[in-house]
């Protein structure tokens, strides 16, 4: 019940406490520590995200400055700089690692029924990619890049696009080459994968053939392969200009994929470009193929998201453990806040309620008030009245 709690706090009550003790006891996160305790640490770490501040000194400016809230907010008292930073040095990263999983095991099943623009498949959809963020060498030597001079972490992601939730995070650095991400994955039965040309590996390719899942991708300029047979009952006016089937004739890539494959080409009249799509799904038109690669820039929108609104590309620390923690955190604020605005049934987006949420810290209106149109109908209709007075 709402007794007047700052909106901070309302929000922290959506985070399982249990849950993440359990992450915590797993690697002894607490252990030997007097000052800052893990909770702590993600408190405050989450209060950054949440408010935006782009270092550890906005963070513990802004508590020190309102230490007589602190209580109120759930933070249990403000810390130094060095303090934080340490705790961010030390602690396993995995603590957040396996609660951030948590969250997307309880989110992603919320979001289930989301439909995703002009797919009327069934089917689970998910969309894999990575992004960059530019780090200075000289302050991350871990993070190497694909030049010796700069530095680069990278977030892979695999994205569930219904509901736009992330079900696989993985952080390396800038030299981790994408296709690799593919050998970490489990694949679902009859669900459907969206990838760039990064991703064409043909061996982890019938990985996921023999998992019963499909894929969809670019295909390479390099591709060789014979036509067995081909589809002439197609709509121009939609686009598609051919739908083959293909075997592969390269001994290597043969041996790495012997099956056959399903070859669509399509013009894109916007770009006047014409796209070349491979997949081993028989199932669907081509259209629904050109259309579901079209969906794959859902996780570029995702990751442009991300950056401008939460803290991800000014780092908090300098080390790998430092930096996995940073970005799990980030992935944590976006996750709690998909699950609030599933819980108070918002109409605004996941943006709109962070931007809400950033200057609303220490009001003390009740979430569901807060996010939802109700409040500004209350008043409109409160305005009219006054009219009749």
């Amino acid at each position: 019940m709402f007794y007047g709690k700052y909106v901070f706090s309302q929000v922290l009550e959506f985070v399982n406490k249990y849950e993440f003790d359990k992450c915590v006891e797993r690697y002894f996160g607490n252990y030997h520590v007097r000052e800052l305790n893990c909770w702590n640490q993600f408190v405050q770490l989450f209060f950054g995200q949440i408010t935006s501040l782009n270092s550890l000194q906005s963070i513990c400016l802004c508590l020190k400055a309102h230490k007589r809230q602190l209580y109120h907010l759930g933070i249990r008292r403000n810390v130094s700089v060095s303090t934080l930073s340490r705790a961010n040095e030390k602690r396993d990263w995995r603590i957040f690692s396996d609660f951030g999983n948590h969250l997307i095991n309880k989110i992603r099943p919320l979001y289930a029924d989301c439909s995703i623009p002009n797919i009327e498949i069934e089917n689970e959809i998910f969309a894999l990619d990575s992004t960059s963020i530019s780090v200075s060498i000289n302050l991350l030597t871990w993070a190497k890049g694909n030049y010796s001079s700069r530095g680069a972490v990278k977030m892979h992601t695999l994205l569930d696009l219904r509901g736009s939730i992330p079900s696989f995070i993985l952080i390396t650095d800038g030299k981790y080459h994408d296709s690799n991400v593919l050998d970490m994955l489990t694949f679902s039965s009859n669900a459907i994968y969206l990838m760039d040309k990064a991703y064409v590996d043909f061996t982890a390719l019938y990985c996921i053939q023999k998992a019963g899942a499909f894929f969809v991708t670019r295909a390479i300029s390099s591709l060789r392969y014979n036509v067995i047979e081909q589809n002439f009952n197609i709509d121009k006016s939609t686009g598609i200009r051919a739908d083959k089937t293909v075997m592969l004739t390269v001994y290597r890539s043969r041996k790495q994929y012997p099956e056959k494959l399903r070859l669509v080409e399509f013009y894109d009249s916007e770009k006047e470009v014409l796209l070349e799509f491979l997949t081993n799904n028989f199932e669907v038109s081509a259209f629904e193929i050109a259309c579901l690669y079209k969906n794959r820039w859902q996780i570029e929108v995702f990751f442009k998201w991300i950056k401008q609104n939460l803290v991800i590309k000014k780092l908090w620390g300098y080390s790998e453990n430092a930096v996995k923690i940073h970005l799990w955190i980030a992935i944590i604020t976006y996750l709690i806040v998909a699950y609030i605005k599933h819980a108070v049934k918002s109409d605004y987006s996941i943006y709109e309620i962070m931007q809400i949420l950033s200057v609303s810290t220490f009001d003390k209106t009740s979430l569901p008030e807060l996010l939802t149109e109700q409040r500004q109908f209350n008043q409109d209709v409160k305005e009219q009245l006054l009219l009749f007075v």
